[in-house]
């Protein structure tokens, strides 16, 4: 594989001019693209330059403008301190991680706390799927970091809100296709408007994908309803439902070193196969995971004078059934729970907000009171994946159990502005219940309960040297118990883990802020974390992970974001991350020092953009690259090479009469470099690695017409 860093020449030189533009920027014209108002942090509405915390804003519809909207890692790359890989396997999502936590996520999104239009897309646990995400009908993502997460609980390394358009206007129709490499394409239509009071959205996609690695191959249909309207003076009702149907996703495992050398298509071959050496560990077990996924919620919002009550009520549905592969070997041990697992969720939830307005000691003093409830019923069943000498089919039945999953968190945040002063504190309590009811007694009696519960204060504080330039620092306690899942099993082919603890975090992070002339601005941030009770990786194979409390661990790095318009219609934008992630303190084979596993020491974006005056025209280039990350905790294999890529963009649209028409097209990593897109940390295999695409196209276009 080619070493990346040789890139960095090229994205040097990219970002030359807009740090010369930047030298020349002492003064403001146009702010508005730091005075967004933004929910994240506070829940009261503040502008990203006003708090004290490091809070980006996506604007999803320009972000999207030229992607094919499958993914939030087409949105999240260009956010700081966030590292969002498409792990190129749509059976486990992607790999989202803030600041290093949720790094290690086995499958789907933990560690950091994934929100849509106020309805929590993690579950009780903490576990999270990004895939529910509907990002052709998004708006703006806000992405939260560091001391204030905590302010949202269990499993709030970080925060990611995503929220949906409203419907506007006269009615309108929408189509959009896109197709690309390995056989990806995708159909949206959706339609929106307001009518009589109430405005309406509508969405329904369907994506197709042969997949670039070996056995890949998916299909992925969402539906999205959102229904607004004002019942009364001073009102805000709306009302979502979505829905998410993935059958027979293909999963093609990870695969050791060599054979990522020799073909990174491929995928790692079991020469125990009897039928056939050559057959991949994907293919003999067929490893695949259908999910059908459906919710619908519903808040209202009521001003009442300066203050606002919000209320939240959702419920849905989850349906999984996945197939492992695990050698015959393993599937012996009468305490194994089977190579197939099949369960049913059922969800539910409620959030009751009070956001009050007062005057104190001459200054403005908003307190936000609320209450959050979650719960999850899991009926789950694990069953052999094999009858006689078959592989890759449902066999005997070997796990059967109810887990139930709930958790109550009241919350009190208060902030406090005078003059240049900012000053914000706030305070939850979190209890997480956790129940297992077995029913498959062969193999010992898995029944039990744990109950996990703690307080995670934070506070912040933010001066304003002048109208351009805030300074601030904050600070909190966080947790994260283990989820459902890293409970499911202890050591090798061991029941459930009631031994484990949880991981609890003390934040710091101090910044400033920047606004610049036209619209530019520039943020940074120096933050530390330090973790007791981390949790790490014990063993893990054929999709099956089991984890372990282990010592003391310290975080620290830096956090650096700017953009810029520049001359001619250009503008810049680049965003850079360092992160120094160690374990403090040895446990088994791992050594203080060791380097945390799945976490880069340094990645960075950098854009090059241009837009025609009459915005009927734009394209733009992309750079990406990150340092090496390990693999395992001991840091004695072979870690993922750093690497740099570059992207291009050029998009068009036209209007005509009541129609508008947009086209795009992306060609990605231009220089065809071959790299790891992500990795399954802790592999006892040693099948860590996941490759990217190589150079890879993608078409797209759409038309609107507007009644």
């Amino acid at each position: 594989m080619k070493h990346p860093l040789l890139q960095l020449n090229a994205v040097a030189a990219l970002f030359a001019a807009g740090a010369a533009a930047l030298a020349q920027a002492t003064s403001i014209e146009n702010d508005t693209g730091t005075s967004m108002v933004v929910v994240s942090a506070t829940r009261t509405g503040l502008s990203g330059f006003d708090l004290p915390a490091s809070v980006d804003v996506i604007d999803a519809r320009a972000s999207g403008a030229s992607q094919a909207r499958v993914n939030a890692s087409e949105a999240l790359a260009a956010v700081p301190g966030l590292v969002a890989q498409n792990r190129q396997n749509y059976a486990q999502d992607l790999q989202i991680s803030s600041r290093g936590f949720g790094a290690r996520a086995a499958f789907g999104v933990r560690g950091v706390h994934l929100i849509a239009d106020g309805i929590p897309a993690s579950m009780a646990d903490g576990q999270g799927q990004a895939a529910t995400f509907n990002l052709d009908m998004a708006e703006r993502i806000e992405v939260l970091r560091g001391p204030f997460s905590a302010i949202y609980g269990n499993h709030a390394g970080g925060v990611i809100q995503l929220f949906s358009r409203d419907g506007a206007g006269p009615p309108t129709l929408e189509l959009n296709a896109s197709g690309g490499s390995d056989g990806a394409r995708k159909l949206d239509l959706n339609a929106q408007g307001k009518s009589g009071g109430i405005g309406y959205l509508l969405d329904a996609s369907r994506f197709d994908t042969d997949g670039y690695r070996s056995h890949s191959a998916a299909q992925r249909e969402q539906s999205f309803a959102k229904i607004t309207l004002a019942p009364v003076d001073g009102a805000r009702l709306a009302i979502i439902a979505s829905g998410l149907r993935q059958h027979d996703t293909q999963d093609p495992l990870g695969v050791s070193w060599a054979t990522l050398q020799r073909d990174p298509r491929a995928g790692e071959t079991d020469a125990t196969d009897p039928q056939s050496p050559q057959r991949t560990f994907a293919e003999r077990y067929n490893t695949r995971k259908s999910i059908d996924h459906q919710q619908i919620g519903a808040t209202w919002e009521q001003r009442i004078g300066a203050d606002r009550l919000r209320a939240t009520m959702y419920g849905g549905n989850r349906d999984v059934i996945q197939y492992q592969a695990f050698s015959k070997a393993f599937q012996t041990p009468a305490s194994h729970s089977g190579g197939v697992v099949d369960f049913a969720r059922q969800f539910h939830g409620a959030e009751l907000n009070w956001v009050h307005v007062d005057t104190l000691a001459g200054g403005k003093l908003t307190t936000s009171a609320g209450i959050e409830f979650a719960r999850s019923r899991d009926v789950r069943q694990g069953f052999e994946n094999f009858i006689g000498g078959q592989v890759g089919v449902k066999g005997n039945l070997r796990r059967d159990e109810d887990d139930t999953v709930s958790s109550i968190d009241p919350y009190l945040q208060s902030e406090w502005q005078a003059g240049s002063w900012l000053l914000s504190a706030g305070l939850r309590h979190s209890r997480v219940r956790i129940e297992v009811a077995d029913h498959f007694l062969g193999n010992g009696n898995d029944s039990g309960s744990l109950a996990y519960r703690h307080t995670t204060p934070v506070v912040g504080i933010r001066y304003q040297i002048n109208a351009h330039t805030n300074l601030y620092a904050s600070a909190a306690r966080g947790f994260e118990t283990p989820t459902l899942n890293e409970l499911f099993y202890s050591g090798a082919g061991a029941g459930f883990n009631f031994r484990l603890k949880p991981a609890q975090s003390t934040h710091l992070e101090t910044g400033i802020k920047l606004r610049l002339r036209d619209g530019g601005s520039i943020n940074t941030a120096l933050f530390q974390v330090r973790t007791r009770d981390e949790l790490a990786t014990d063993l893990a194979s054929g999709g099956r992970t089991s984890y372990r409390n282990a010592g003391a661990t310290l975080r620290q790095g830096a956090e650096m974001a700017l953009e810029a318009p520049l001359a001619y219609g250009l503008s810049t934008r680049l965003s850079l991350t360092t992160l120094r992630a160690v374990y403090q303190e040895g446990f088994g084979a791992v050594r203080p020092g060791s380097r945390l596993p799945g976490i880069p020491n340094a990645n960075l974006y950098g854009e090059l953009a241009w837009k025609a005056a009459d915005e009927r025209f734009g394209a733009g280039l992309e750079a990406l690259a990150s340092g090496k990350i390990y693999a395992e905790d001991a840091n004695i294999e072979i870690p993922a090479p750093g690497y740099a890529v570059l992207n291009a963009r050029i998009n068009a649209s036209q209007s005509w009469a009541g129609w508008r028409f947009k086209q795009y097209a992306r060609l990605n990593n231009l220089l065809d470099r071959q790299y790891v897109g992500s990795l399954i940390v802790g592999d006892s295999n040693k099948r860590f690695y996941e490759a990217a695409p190589g150079r890879n196209w993608l078409l797209g276009a759409s038309a609107q017409y507007a009644f």
